[in-house]
């Protein structure tokens, strides 16, 4: 789950973590007044969507006075912004982040992601802050400090110094860089965070170590430990559709194809798409309807899958364990009915009462196409969207 930068660094300030002083703003007056009441004549509006490449976009505006505050606000808000993130589309700015500005000294980076080989967070720490990360890693790797910690210690605080002085953090702002350092592992481990990004990472002027820009996302598996933090979800910053999924427990991905999935276990999901892609074909989305799928629940998901207009075919692919082949079937039969089906549809059913699932699917009377095995469904389905 993501949040916004505004939200993020309440977190942060929450936790005692030093941010710039900003207000909240999701029209233009409010954007003046905001700018009235900060402490500094240089002021930043920053737009407010889950995507990065803001300021190449447009969305970061600097500005001296209440007028140019509004007047930058009001050249956000209600207009999609575009950004490298986004796509062609660009994503609707609703709200705005107006923000004190600051006598920046030093940029740095500082971020934590799970490392999946150690099976342990991992703090990271670059010089080059302002810059892509991974842009970072391609180009100069050696300039990226990492300390690997256990979540039920922190950060260390000799891992804290080395990465602080190891980056360049003047002599007598270490010890701050450091408590920014521990601190931010804490918010990570206790927030149950998937990530958790500061770039940049500033000094000042006059002595302080700032998060100028903070991005955060969570675990969704562990957002029933945090219902404080499931309200700062914002669904207008979700696909509709991967939102609706989340309501009937389905694990839904959106994807550029035109070939919607529908398959039960994540691996067979993936092999799915792979050996669609073998077969010349492009997968719409991921989704897994679980082992414990009801017909209802299958019906939600091929709704789902169709509501996506660029959708020419769909393929089920089900493995009958737990799942048993003769609900996915009365799923299929019931939602091709509700919807009106108008694309190829192919299904493979094996495992669990399949014959008595590929008896319901002869007896519906529907244009369904059935298939023998994986490579047969997806060379089938792919012909029949080529056909059409």
């Amino acid at each position: 789950m993501k949040i916004h930068e505004y939200q993020a660094k309440q977190l942060l300030a929450a936790a005692g973590l030093s941010v710039p002083d900003g207000h909240v703003c999701t029209d233009a007056d409010q954007a003046a007044a905001a700018y009235e009441a900060l402490p500094t004549e240089l002021c930043v509006v920053k737009a407010q969507i889950h995507a990065g490449g803001r300021g190449k976009g447009g969305g970061v505006k600097l500005v001296k006075s209440a007028d140019e505050a509004r007047d930058a606000a009001a050249g956000m808000l209600g207009k999609p912004l575009i950004t490298h993130q986004t796509g062609p589309e660009g994503q609707l700015v609703r709200t705005t982040w107006v923000e004190a500005g600051s006598s920046i000294a030093k940029e740095y980076y500082i971020g934590i992601a799970i490392d999946r080989e150690q099976s342990c967070p991992v703090m990271m720490a670059s010089s080059e802050g302002g810059m892509e990360i991974e842009e970072v890693a391609a180009a100069t790797p050696e300039k990226i400090l990492k300390a690997p910690f256990s979540p039920s210690t922190g950060l260390a605080a000799d891992d804290a110094r080395r990465l602080a002085e190891g980056i360049g953090i003047p002599a007598e702002l270490v010890d701050d860089a450091c408590a920014y350092l521990v601190g931010l592992a804490k918010v990570f481990c206790e927030k149950d965070c998937s990530l958790a990004e500061i770039n940049p990472l500033v000094t000042t002027t006059d002595g302080k170590v700032l998060a100028l820009d903070a991005k955060i996302n969570f675990d969704a598996n562990a957002m029933f430990r945090h219902a404080d933090l499931e309200e700062l979800r914002d669904i207008h910053e979700e696909d509709p559709k991967e939102v609706e999924a989340s309501k009937f427990d389905l694990s839904y991905i959106a994807l550029d194809g035109n070939i919607g999935c529908m398959v039960n276990g994540a691996g067979l999901a993936m092999a799915t798409m792979d050996v669609i892609q073998l077969n010349g074909g492009q997968p719409a989305n991921f989704l897994d309807v679980g082992g414990g799928a009801t017909t209802e629940k299958v019906t939600e998901a091929f709704k789902i899958i169709l509501s996506d207009d660029k959708v020419e075919g769909v393929l089920v692919n089900i493995f009958g364990g737990i799942m048993r082949c003769d609900v996915i079937a009365n799923g299929v039969v019931e939602a091709v009915k509700q919807v009106n089906l108008k694309v190829p549809l192919v299904v493979r059913l094996e495992g669990t009462n399949v014959e008595q699932g590929r008896e319901i699917l002869a007896g519906s009377g529907l244009p369904i196409i059935t298939a023998t095995d994986l490579d047969d469904a997806a060379g089938k389905i792919c012909a029949a969207v080529k056909g059409a």
